[in-house]
C-alpha cells in the first residue's frame, strides 16, 4: 500500500510525502542498496500476477503526537482493487479530520484513482484533494516505463501540462508492492525502490523498505480468506529525489499479506501518528475478459 497518504495501497497501500504539507521527523538518509533487476524481476512478476482484487475499508484513529499542534484525529479510508483484465484499476477515498490545540478541526478529503497495466509499464492516474471543501491539490496524467524498474517519463495534464523523466529503477504502485512481497518471501531485509504513483507533480521519489518479519502462516479468524496466507511486517520511508533530502517526507508501517492486502497501517507524519485498521474486507471477482 504502496506510497503518500493518498496512495497507501498502491504499494502500499500503499501507494505511495503526504499529500498535504506536514513536517517530517528528522532521520538520517537511507543507505543505498541495489538489487539486480534480472534476478528480482521473475519473482516480482510472479507475485504481481497473484495480487488480489479486493475491497477494504479502514477506520483511522489518532495514535500519538510529538508535541506539535495536532492533538487528535479520526477518519476512514476505502480502498478498491479491480482486476481489469490487462491491468489493475485502483480507487482510494480518504476522509480524515484532525484537531489542533485550539480546538479547531480540519477536514481533509482525498480521491485517488489509477489504472496500471499488468506489465508494469503504463500508469494512468488522477488525484484530487480538498481541505474544508477547498481544492488544495490535483494531479492527473499518464506515465510509461521501458520495463518495470526501467526508465520512462510522465506526461502531466494537471496541475500543468509538462513532461518529466522517470529514473532507472522506477516502479509503479502495484509492481512496487509486488517487489516488496517478493523480497520478503526471498528473505531480504532491505530494499531501495524508486516509486512513481502520481500523487504529486514532482515525478518519482525514493522509497527505503525495511522488512522486519515474514511468516508462513498468519491465522486471521475475522477474515478467513487471509488465514492461510503468509504475511509480515514492513516499514517504508519515502524520500524526495533531491541531494538535500536527508529526512523522509513520510513513513508508513503495516502488516502485508502475500496477496497485497494490508492491515494495521501506522502512518507517521512527523509530528503525529495515525493508525488505519481493517474494518471491512472482501475479495473481488475478476472481470470477464
Amino acid at each position: 500500500m504502496s506510497t503518500r497518504l493518498a496512495a497507501l495501497a498502491a504499494a502500499t497501500l500503499l501507494s505511495t510525502a503526504a499529500p498535504w504539507a506536514l513536517p517530517a521527523r528528522a532521520e538520517p538518509a537511507p543507505p543505498t542498496i541495489s538489487t539486480p533487476r534480472a534476478a528480482a524481476a521473475p519473482a516480482a512478476a510472479q507475485v504481481a500476477a497473484g495480487l488480489a482484487a479486493h475491497h477494504a475499508r479502514y477506520q483511522l484513529s489518532f495514535e500519538s503526537g510529538r508535541g506539535g499542534d495536532i492533538v487528535g484525529g479520526s477518519g476512514s479510508m476505502n480502498f478498491d482493487v479491480i482486476d481489469a483484465c490487462d491491468g489493475w484499476a485502483v480507487e482510494q477515498k480518504l476522509s480524515m479530520a484532525i484537531s489542533n490545540r485550539d480546538g479547531q478541526d480540519v477536514q481533509m478529503e482525498t480521491d485517488y484513482a489509477t489504472w496500471e497495466s499488468k506489465t508494469g509499464t503504463r500508469l494512468r492516474f488522477r488525484m484530487r484533494q480538498t481541505t474544508d471543501t477547498a481544492l488544495t491539490e490535483a494531479t492527473s496524467g499518464e506515465a510509461t516505463l521501458d520495463h518495470p524498474g526501467g526508465r520512462g517519463e510522465v506526461r502531466y495534464s494537471q496541475p500543468k501540462e509538462e513532461i518529466t523523466p522517470l529514473p532507472s529503477g522506477t516502479l509503479f504502485p502495484m509492481w512496487h508492492t509486488a517487489s516488496i512481497l517478493a523480497g520478503a518471501a526471498a528473505g531480504k531485509r532491505f530494499l531501495a525502490l524508486p516509486l512513481f504513483d502520481g500523487t504529486a507533480d514532482g515525478g518519482a521519489q525514493d522509497t527505503f523498505v525495511t522488512i522486519t518479519s515474514w511468516n508462513t502462516k498468519s491465522p486471521s479468524a475475522r477474515y478467513p480468506a487471509l488465514a492461510k496466507l503468509a504475511s509480515g511486517r514492513v516499514h517504508i520511508a519515502f524520500f524526495d529525489r533531491k541531494p538535500t533530502a536527508l529526512e523522509p517526507d513520510y513513513e508508513v508501517s503495516m502488516r502485508y499479506w502475500e496477496n497485497g492486502v494490508a492491515d494495521e497501517i501506522r502512518m507517521d507524519f512527523g509530528d503525529f501518528v495515525m493508525m488505519a485498521r481493517l474494518s471491512e474486507f472482501k475479495l473481488q471477482p475478476p472481470h470477464h475478459c
